[in-house]
């Protein structure tokens, strides 16, 4: 496994759309498996392809808490089937968008198909941060930030504060 630089806003890449996976095969596994590794080295609970620069529809992620064993799920075109008419509200955080959070209002629950590091196609209810959570990431295939779902002003400011440190020096990984 290998530790990937993951990106940073403002960059042009977290923007594009990815695109499905013909099959998953030995290197999307590798994939997945450095996404994890990359994931929990940060830490966060969720990581996708395209913030580390793969533009393919992979996910990981792993909401177990620090008491518990990790729980990785490893999804390759995740598709949202079904979502709730209730929502909820969580503050949300990117490895992306470094050191910011705010709260964002997504379906409190959905019904997810995807298929798994074999291959195989599996179907997932999430509710609570892993809803929360799986649309998070899903979100990042189609090229959305959460901060896309915030105020044009807010997102603006978090964007300037990203830019600035970036011109720092203290962006993250440089892209």
């Amino acid at each position: 496994m290998a530790k990937l630089p993951i990106l940073v806003a403002p960059d042009p890449r977290l923007a594009k759309k990815s695109a499905p996976v013909a099959v998953v095969d030995a290197e999307v596994r590798q994939l997945m498996d450095d996404m994890l590794e990359t994931m929990y080295a940060a830490p966060g609970i969720g990581l996708a392809a395209p913030q580390v620069g793969e533009l393919k529809r992979v996910i990981v992620l792993d909401i177990a808490g620090e008491d518990e064993p990790p729980a990785p799920l490893r999804m390759a075109n995740p598709e949202i089937v079904w979502v709730s008419d209730d929502d909820a509200e969580y503050n949300e955080g990117c490895l992306s968008v470094p050191d910011h959070y705010a709260d964002v209002v997504r379906p409190a629950s959905c019904v997810v198909q995807y298929l798994d590091e074999n291959g195989e196609k599996r179907e997932i209810t999430a509710s609570g941060l892993l809803a929360t959570c799986v649309q998070h990431e899903i979100d990042h295939l189609d090229g959305v930030l959460f901060i896309d779902h915030l105020t044009s002003l807010k997102r603006n400011i978090i964007l300037r504060k990203l830019l600035k440190a970036k011109k720092a020096g203290a962006g993250g990984v440089p892209a």
